[in-house]
């Protein structure tokens, strides 16, 4: 499947690397997810590839913020290639995942990064940036700063003995199902192309101040048909 994904043990934030009393892992659930190198099923959309609509981030600025790919910034490592913490230059918290390349090529990964970067929606995981310097791919997204609905109902995944976060009330779980609820709306229907996503589950909805939620893990791949 894809390399923009994570695996399904994913754990994306950590309390060292933000700081947070409860920081639990976001991002990416499991190895089908943001977008695939796959050939779109017969009777999928297909769309024109569009300029990028987010900023090239010097791989430069990603080496500093990630302390060249070290062990320190370091929040896991997947089948894909790996993911690390850091605060770009305009301090702005991100996660960024380094690509094993070699399983996609430049030209297909810049169409792919187009893609994904025109899905703008409150409700939906954000790219923020990416980069791209000979076999290097990099890309960078927002940082859930509450982790995952996972590890807040049940404890941190893959950490043993990890312990749920705080209760939520009925009208955070409310609020936290409606906003998903929207966003695969929009990923449907008003996404274009449409995106069906495959992965719906509690790791792969994250959580912002003020309870946003948002979804992550959806292949592009999956195209729904015209008809």
């Amino acid at each position: 499947m894809s390399c923009f994904g994570c695996c399904e043990e994913n754990d994306n934030n950590r309390t060292a690397a933000s700081g947070g009393p409860y920081v639990a892992s976001h991002s990416a659930g499991n190895d089908g997810a943001y977008l695939s190198a796959n050939t779109p099923s017969k009777g999928a959309q297909t769309v024109k590839p569009q300029p990028i609509a987010v900023p090239a981030i010097p791989v430069d600025e990603i080496r500093e913020i990630t302390k060249n790919f070290g062990d320190e910034a370091l929040i896991w490592e997947g089948s894909f290639g790996r993911v690390y913490f850091g605060v770009l230059k305009n301090e702005r918290s991100t996660i960024v995942k380094k690509l094993d390349s070699s399983k996609q090529p430049n030209q297909e990964f810049l169409a792919q990064v187009s893609m994904v970067s025109r899905l703008k929606h409150e409700n939906v995981m954000e790219l923020v940036g990416y980069s791209v310097e000979g076999n290097l791919c990099l890309l960078a997204y927002e940082f859930a700063t509450m982790g995952s609905l996972h590890d807040i109902l049940h404890g941190r995944k893959g950490v043993k003995g990890a312990q749920p976060g705080p209760v939520l009330s009925w009208l955070q779980r409310v609020k936290i199902a409606v906003e998903v609820a929207k966003g695969l709306e929009y990923l449907h229907e008003k996404a274009q192309p449409h995106i069906i996503h495959r992965y719906i589950k509690s790791s792969n909805v994250l959580l912002f101040d003020d309870d946003v939620a948002k979804i992550a893990d959806f292949d592009l791949s999956n195209q729904a048909p015209d008809s």
